[in-house]
């Protein structure tokens, strides 16, 4: 299957590792022919966040563009993921372009589960391991496991990393809660969005994890930076990382 691989803005321009992580993991596949396009740019979605509904749809339509040709595209990302499959809508009124590739649009550990239907890593990652639960894989992408609903949710993500030799996976209490980042809100929210960050990773200490993943970089990042500003002992790591052994 020819695959076209989307890296994100944040992951593009900070975090390149996740990035590589991601290219290491699907080519050890011998059924993918991974690509890149290079032409490709952002998905719109912090312009969409604000409101800016005219610089969105330009973006929207080159992302539909680049990627029409392909059987699948993978992104470690489950927010853009989320902008395209459920927010380029609006763009394309039911487009026969845009409705045939939407469901071909994925998150990675959602694609590893689904598409690849993966059993097992080699890599072992001997901590013990907090997983943040994004908002948009939570409760757009469906990708974890939501308290409000009842019966019937798998945990893609957490069914992934427990097939990661010698990790020991720690459950917080509140285990859904938002980090606070949520693009601009932590920009004009500042206070609150620092807050709802402290509040999810003491809860993850207190479980006693040592490590913190997550689906999305743009979560993470402001995990990370509340960390290193409170001298805490919790490394913050993307499970692309950890899944392809590079979180060492």
């Amino acid at each position: 299957m020819r695959v076209g691989l989307f890296i994100p803005c944040y992951i593009d321009q900070f975090y390149p590792q996740v990035g590589m992580a991601t290219v290491q993991i699907l080519e050890q596949f011998s059924e993918i022919s991974l690509e890149y396009p290079q032409q490709q740019t952002c998905c719109g979605q912090p312009m969409a966040n604000t409101g800016c509904v005219d610089d969105t749809r330009p973006l929207a339509q080159r992302f539909v563009e680049i990627f029409a040709d392909y059987d699948h595209v993978v992104s470690p990302s489950g927010s853009c993921v989320s902008m395209v499959r459920h927010h380029y809508e609006s763009f394309y009124h039911g487009e026969a372009a845009y409705d045939r590739k939407k469901h071909r649009v994925w998150e990675l550990c959602e694609f590893l589960t689904d598409v690849l239907k993966v059993q097992s890593f080699a890599s072992p990652f001997p901590y013990r391991v907090g997983l943040h639960k994004s908002c948009h894989g939570l409760r757009e992408l469906r990708l974890d496991v939501c308290s409000e609903r009842v019966g019937g949710q798998v945990s893609k993500v957490r069914r992934l990393l427990e097939m990661v030799p010698q990790i020991q996976l720690v459950e917080p209490t509140r285990s859904d809660e938002c980090c606070g980042f949520g693009g601009t809100f932590a920009v004009a929210e500042e206070g609150v969005s620092v807050m709802m960050g402290r509040d999810r990773i003491q809860d993850h200490l207190e479980a006693g994890a040592q490590v913190l993943t997550s689906t999305d970089s743009s979560c993470l990042m402001h995990l990370e930076g509340l960390v290193r500003r409170s001298g805490q002992q919790l490394r913050v790591v993307h499970i692309a990382e950890i899944l392809a052994g590079k979180a060492e």
